[in-house]
């Protein structure tokens, strides 16, 4: 299975962005509302500047307590971040975010932009991609 069928089964809003400048308040808001993990920081929805996740808030809060809340979000987003293509493997995502210990990778086409998966996504094909190999190897081994 590839990045491509992941993308095709999530649903069709698009990915979820916050402009460079906003305040770690805005994306938590917009964190909680949307329950999501983590927020693509872009300047025009296309371009990744950074990804800013649940682990970067907690990180920062951690040091310095709420005060940080009111700082942008280019402060305290990953700025490294590590994409994935449509055509490759689930196997290889799985790797990557295992690998880099984190849960949320762009899929780009070029320079943009055009989806995000997460691990949850990842595992979810692959436990699909397992119950049909399962069943189809009962299917041989029982005749159908």
């Amino acid at each position: 299975m590839h990045v491509h069928a992941i993308l095709k089964e999530k649903p069709v809003e698009g990915v979820v962005t916050i402009a460079p400048g906003a305040s770690l308040t805005e994306a938590v808001r917009l964190l909680a509302e949307r329950r999501i993990g983590a927020v693509v920081v872009s300047p025009d929805g296309k371009r990744v500047a950074g990804i800013l996740s649940e682990r970067d808030i907690v990180r920062e809060l951690g040091r310095r307590g709420v005060g940080c809340l009111g700082d942008t979000v280019d402060a305290v987003m990953t700025t490294k971040i590590v994409s994935c293509a449509p055509g490759d493997s689930v196997d290889e995502i799985m790797q990557k975010m295992t690998d880099g210990r984190f849960r949320h990778m762009p899929v780009m086409e070029g320079t943009t932009m055009v989806g995000v998966i997460s691990i949850g996504d990842v595992v979810k094909a692959r436990l699909s991609e397992l119950a049909m190999e399962k069943d189809a190897l009962e299917g041989m081994i029982k005749g159908f």
